[in-house]
């Protein structure tokens, strides 16, 4: 997974995917120092037998774990799988996703595992784990660290994995968690794409093809909605309404070139970020882009 990282667009480590790391990593040196384990796991732990009284577990036990081994594993693999993530999405997007997961495995083992309290992050980094396969399907990576494979084909082993254990009694792993996280993982990204770049992506191609004589004002109607998690999507929301206003062919783009023609242009860029994210683009593409916002700016 190195070369991953090795870009100046997938750096090794992100803000937020630091910040986690630390606060798992502090809450089980406080276990083992401070306050003991009984005493995290009385007041951090989700126990459906205390649940909704101690309400605030359903977050808190995401951020506890029992043994070093159980806290190692959950650590690398975010540290192997959300750093990319993030630089992809941004930090609020991803950090709002994290916490989603593991509400969602959270939410998973008071429905189906009410026989026992949970704790740790693997119902979030389950989620992760989605996403990456989601948005990367065909980077190799390794099952159990040793058997390559691609990521979608990793994350599909790793479901019928859990859907086994979930089904086998006595097992002191919570496999139902991890299942709860994969599933509200899922459920965030469908609900991300039926308002995100894809929305985008059709304004851009409804744009019409009678340059010289499109009216200056914006047409009457409901404004493209933003979508804040991500800074390219509102450069192209701004450069759609520069693009209604203008009767003639921006000062960047080839007199010969109507607006149609660069709506195109626009859209196969954003097609390209939707399914191989923004580092994929080619030097003229990016320079598409920075001319669009420098427009935006002088405005």
């Amino acid at each position: 997974m190195s070369e991953l990282y090795d870009t100046p667009e997938s750096p090794r480590m992100t803000r937020a995917v630091q910040w986690l790391l630390a606060l798992n990593i502090g809450v089980y040196f406080l276990q083992l120092t401070l306050f003991g384990p009984d005493a995290v796991y009385s007041a951090l732990a989700l126990d459906p037998a205390r649940f909704p009284g101690n309400w605030w577990t359903v977050a808190t036990y995401m951020f506890v774990h029992a043994w070093l081994a159980h806290l190692a594993f959950n650590m690398f693999t975010l540290w192997m799988f959300g750093p990319r993530l993030e630089h992809a999405w941004g930090t609020r997007m991803f950090v709002q996703f994290y916490l989603w997961c593991g509400l969602g495995g959270g939410i998973a083992h008071l429905l189906f595992a009410q026989h026992s309290s949970v704790i740790g992050a693997s119902g979030a980094i389950s989620g992760v784990l989605v996403a990456y396969a989601l948005r990367w399907p065909d980077e190799e990576v390794y099952l159990f660290g040793v058997i390559p494979m691609k990521s979608r084909w990793l994350i599909l082993a790793l479901l019928v994995m859990n859907i086994i254990f979930a089904l086998s009694p006595g097992s002191r792993i919570d496999w139902t968690a991890h299942l709860g996280g994969m599933a509200f993982g899922w459920i965030f990204l469908k609900l991300y794409s039926m308002g995100g770049i894809n929305r985008v992506r059709g304004w851009v191609s409804a744009v019409p093809d009678e340059s010289e004589d499109m009216p200056r004002a914006v047409p009457r109607g409901r404004p493209p909605m933003r979508d804040r998690s991500s800074g390219v999507d509102e450069v192209v929301e701004r450069s759609n309404a520069v693009i209604l206003r203008e009767s003639k062919p921006l000062q960047h783009v080839p007199r010969q070139e109507t607006t149609k023609e660069y709506a195109a242009r626009v859209n196969r860029v954003l097609d390209k970020i939707s399914q191989h994210g923004i580092e994929s683009l080619t030097r003229d593409e990016r320079r598409l882009l920075e001319e669009m916002s420098r427009k935006l700016r002088d405005e």
